[in-house]
């Protein structure tokens, strides 16, 4: 386990008051100082117009080519250091549970169960109950006016890590996310949910600015884990490939996910499962850099960090 620092009283940007949180899931940490624990990856897989989808309300997929797809992550992840979670998505809840139980035989990873609708996240949260999966679980996600039915779902199922998405439309700045935050948290630790992560909600370039202003000031206020899609930024960027070429989308994708590390990023979603070869390098390499800081703060490092296993 990597050493915690100090409390500081007075904070920079990599550093933090505030106590951070660290917690675990199905044996990946998330949170902490940075530097201190690597970024955990999470790759999506069976999303709308995914490659081995068959027919999205079944679930039918192609089996071979989603495990091919899906054990790129885990590749990347063991070769680099770098901890991954599988986002699972289903669009009707035949399929959340056809592929989650599909996921959970060709990954060890920690999976999230991302529903497009809650009839569909309450579907897997029914299979979760039944299939005895709930430490491997994250519910994504709780976003500000969830209903008291599915918080109630999710401890039902035993499920106690959520991604809070701080879509918060009273005030969409990055006060307004930490603002989420502050409503939210009483009310989901009342409903059990014990390890909160913090979704500051990237969905373009401009909010992606928004999101990680929220990342630091979520983490420097509570110490819960943040990150967010920022895959969003590069795929909501209408000019990227008419006016740069298609070749400039995956290094802008791994230069959205490097900037978001060195804000103070926990966690990243970076798109497509099979992306891990462009997003893993991208981030241990700064979660290497940053782990320089951490041990010069007096940290250390366990032997599993990138800093050990990209040289």
């Amino acid at each position: 386990m990597a050493t915690s620092l100090e409390s500081n009283t007075e904070c920079g940007l990599l550093e933090f008051s505030t106590e951070q949180s660290i917690f675990e899931v199905g044996g990946v940490r998330i949170g902490g100082h940075p530097g201190a624990n690597p970024t955990v990856l999470i790759g999506s897989a069976f999303y709308h117009g995914h490659k081995v989808n068959v027919d999205e309300d079944t679930g039918e997929f192609d089996a071979e080519e989603a495990e091919k797809r899906i054990r790129v992550q885990d590749e990347f992840s063991e070769l680099t250091g770098s901890p991954c979670m599988l986002d699972v998505v289903g669009a009707t809840p035949q399929a959340m549970e056809r592929h989650l139980e599909f996921a959970a035989e060709v990954t060890q990873a920690p999976l999230l169960i991302d529903g497009t609708t809650v009839e569909v996240r309450l579907a897997g949260l029914e299979y979760v109950a039944r299939s005895g999966l709930a430490d491997r679980i994250v519910y994504n996600s709780i976003q500000p006016g969830i209903d008291d039915e599915e918080l109630t779902a999710i401890r039902e199922a035993g499920v106690n890590s959520a991604i809070l998405l701080t879509y918060y439309l009273q005030d969409f700045t990055g006060k307004g996310r930490v603002q989420a935050v502050r409503e939210m948290l009483p009310r989901l630790q009342e409903a059990g949910i014990q390890k909160l992560i913090v979704d500051t909600c990237v969905m373009d370039l401009a909010t992606m600015g928004q999101a990680c202003s929220a990342m630091h000031d979520v983490k420097h206020e509570f110490g819960l884990p943040v990150g967010g899609g920022v895959h969003n930024a590069v795929s909501m960027w209408r000019g990227l490939k008419t006016k740069m070429g298609k070749e400039a989308d995956k290094p802008c994708t791994a230069s959205a996910l490097a900037l978001a590390v060195g804000v103070g990023a926990d966690f990243l979603m970076y798109g497509p499962v099979e992306d891990a070869k462009y997003a893993f390098p991208a981030v241990a390499m700064v979660d290497t850099m940053l782990s320089q800081i951490f041990i010069e703060r007096g940290g250390q490092l366990e032997k599993t960090h990138p800093r050990f296993r990209i040289g």
